[in-house]
């Protein structure tokens, strides 16, 4: 386990890297288009100049890598321009909301979707199996800006249950998590119930399952203790890369709802070119991604000790 974790850790180290010297490469090779992002347009070249001066972009290219290299590891990510503020500041307390919305995405989803999946795949073929089916393929194929604005008609419009907006701008309030947490989990629901239920399937008609019911052991310890460990190995995994698609599905979920998490920092970042503040996100969901899938393939040995990585 030590050597896995260990050989994890210097393939997250080396993506991490990797990824540093493209996002340097892309935004920072060009001196003269990051003065003129960072000062404004309006700015003079006679600003921009001393502007680059003062930041060391005199440099030669590798020593402007390491030392922006440095900053970054220092947590110091440069001044947003759009917001006035430091990049960390900002990207602190959008990441800390992007959590809380994601931990009250996968609280409620990860029992549902495991729970439905595993109840389909122990009846497979009656009906709770095709009912769980229909309802899975119907949820996962309606796109997250269409559930968003159906759900925002029903409960906002029509019921006046909730409030149509997630800004919180009274302090944090639970009902406004409901909307955008509700849009995630019906989207993502399907999926991974889906996954859950063929893996349970496939266990629950192995010979070691079959074995040990003809032995006469309880067949709710045979499905507890045998077949649902092996079945989790697939939905973890996909569980874990739900991350990923987190990442890039929260960005449409936080724009609808207006709630201010790290998706909808990366859109306002992207569309008014503030380029420190973009080159932040980028390196953080990029971190996000990595340990995520670290973390599965660790998981992968935990769950069946039988897979080993050479």
């Amino acid at each position: 386990m030590g050597r896995i974790v260990l050989r994890r850790l210097i393939y997250m180290l080396t993506t991490m890297l990797l990824a540093s010297v493209a996002l340097f490469l892309l935004f920072e090779v060009d001196p003269e288009s990051v003065a003129a992002n960072a000062l404004g347009q309006y700015s003079t070249i006679e600003q921009r100049r001393l502007w680059l001066a003062q930041h060391g972009y005199d440099q030669p290219l590798v020593l402007r890598y390491a030392a922006w290299l440095a900053r970054f590891v220092t947590g110091e990510l440069g001044q947003s321009r759009v917001f006035n503020q430091p990049v960390a500041d900002i990207l602190l307390v959008r990441a800390g909301n992007s959590a809380i919305l994601a931990l009250a995405f996968f609280a409620i989803m990860v029992p549902l979707a495991i729970g439905l999946g595993v109840l389909a795949g122990m009846r497979e073929g009656s009906p709770l199996d095709r009912v769980i089916s229909v309802l899975s393929i119907v949820t996962t194929s309606v796109p997250p800006f269409a559930s968003g604005v159906f759900v925002t008609a029903i409960l906002v419009f029509w019921l006046g249950l909730l409030p149509g907006t997630s800004s919180m701008i009274d302090g944090f309030r639970a009902r406004e998590l409901v909307l955008p947490v509700l849009v995630l989990v019906l989207y993502d629901l399907g999926y991974v119930a889906r996954i859950t239920r063929g893996a349970m399937a496939d266990a629950m008609t192995s010979a070691y399952v079959r074995t040990a019911i003809l032995k006469g052991i309880p067949r709710r310890r045979v499905v507890l203790r045998h077949a649902l460990r092996n079945a989790l190995v697939a939905p973890f995994t996909v569980i874990m890369l739900q991350v990923n698609w987190l990442i890039g599905g929260v960005i449409v979920v936080e724009f609808l709802f207006a709630y201010k998490g790290l998706g909808s920092l990366i859109l306002e970042a992207s569309l008014n070119r503030d380029i420190f503040l973009i080159q932040a996100s980028t390196m953080l969901t990029i971190g996000l991604a990595v340990l995520t899938q670290s973390i599965a393939d660790i998981g992968y040995v935990i769950l069946n000790p039988r897979i080993r990585y050479k």
